[in-house]
């Protein structure tokens, strides 16, 4: 009997690698997270947990390393930016998320709500490392760039 092939999703073809920017496997996080909340299939739902899993694994060793000289630009800004990153649930979702990992802490299980709980805080969690990874960090000022920090504070 044949085989038939079933086709992938193509967030599952998207190339990374450990020499990926910090910027870029961050955006992959965050497009595998928000597929993964709109996805009913589970074959597809452990493979796009596998494709976050990679990526933070990349991301991981490298996150208290320098930026690289040639991201610095992209991450340099004129004037302040108008929002900043924040994880921000309203009060019922945030009591749903720490129900979810505590039931699942607990060994539990994962009942089809608990299993949708996790899966909007991981996206929302990886929505805003995503952010905080993709924030500028510098701003140019008549004293010379500076870190958004010094400015702000």
């Amino acid at each position: 009997m044949a085989t038939i092939p079933t086709q992938a999703h193509p967030s599952l073809a998207v190339p990374f690698s450990a020499t990926t920017d910090f910027t870029i496997l961050a955006s992959h996080c965050e497009n595998f997270a928000e597929t993964l909340i709109e996805s009913h299939d589970p074959t597809l739902k452990m493979a796009l947990c596998g494709r976050i899993n990679t990526c933070l694994t990349l991301l991981q060793p490298t996150l208290l390393e320098p930026i690289p000289p040639y991201l610095v630009e992209s991450l340099t800004v004129d004037t302040l930016p108008a929002t900043t990153p924040r994880f921000e649930p309203e009060c019922m979702e945030l009591c749903r998320y720490c129900l979810a990992i505590t039931q699942t802490l607990s060994g539990l299980g994962f009942a089809s709500e608990t299993e949708k709980h996790l899966s909007c805080l991981l996206y929302e969690l990886i929505n805003y490392f995503a952010a905080e990874m993709k924030a500028p960090r510098w701003l140019r000022t008549a004293d010379g760039v500076k870190f958004i920090d010094e400015v702000t504070a």
